[in-house]
Formats: structure tokens, C-alpha cells, sequence
């Protein structure tokens, strides 16, 4: 079964708040054994445009991934970020080739 990915591209605003999302998404996270492959760092766009930081969490599979991102306790977090930052984000099935 492949994997699955939540893909992120972020802007922050306020940091210091947005830090209060990342102590929240800490449960939900974990509940659903999500683990963080790329969560900001250094990057050089080749191509087109993204946002300042770039995110992408696997999952063990779709429908995990789903799972965590409709939790209660996943948009409890999600509900303290959106005030302080503009994303785009999509859950990616991963190649199982």
C-alpha cells in the first residue's frame, strides 16, 4: 500500500503565533503516526513560485492521511493557524512502484 503525503506551502505572519499551531498539531500528529520529512529549511526555487516554507508529513497511507487532517484535533489546530498564515496544502497518494 503506498504511502501518503500532506504537501504544504506556507507563509507565516506572526511566528510567535504560529508557534501555538505547532504545539497543538503535536497530538494529532502523533495520534495518526504522521512523521515530518521536510518542515521549513533551506530551499532554491528553480521554477515558478512557492511560499516561504514548504511542509510535507507522510502518512502510511491515504485514507490515514485523511483521517488526521479531518480530526477534531487537527482543526482545532488548524483553527489557530489560519489567522496568522496563507497556505496551500494538498494530500498526495505517493508512488508505490
Amino acid at each position: 500500500m503506498a504511502k501518503a503525503y500532506w504537501v504544504a506551502h506556507v507563509d507565516v505572519d506572526d511566528m510567535e503565533r504560529y508557534k501555538d499551531y505547532i504545539a497543538a498539531n503535536a497530538a494529532p500528529f502523533a495520534e495518526y503516526g504522521a512523521k515530518f520529512l521536510i518542515r521549513g529549511g533551506h530551499k532554491e526555487v528553480r521554477e515558478g513560485a512557492l511560499r516561504a516554507r514548504t511542509v510535507v508529513i507522510e502518512f502510511k497511507d491515504f485514507e490515514t492521511a485523511k483521517a488526521c487532517y479531518d480530526s477534531v484535533s487537527y482543526q482545532d489546530a488548524k483553527a489557530l493557524r489560519d489567522p496568522v498564515s496563507t497556505g496551500d496544502m494538498a494530500i498526495v497518494e505517493g508512488y508505490d512502484g
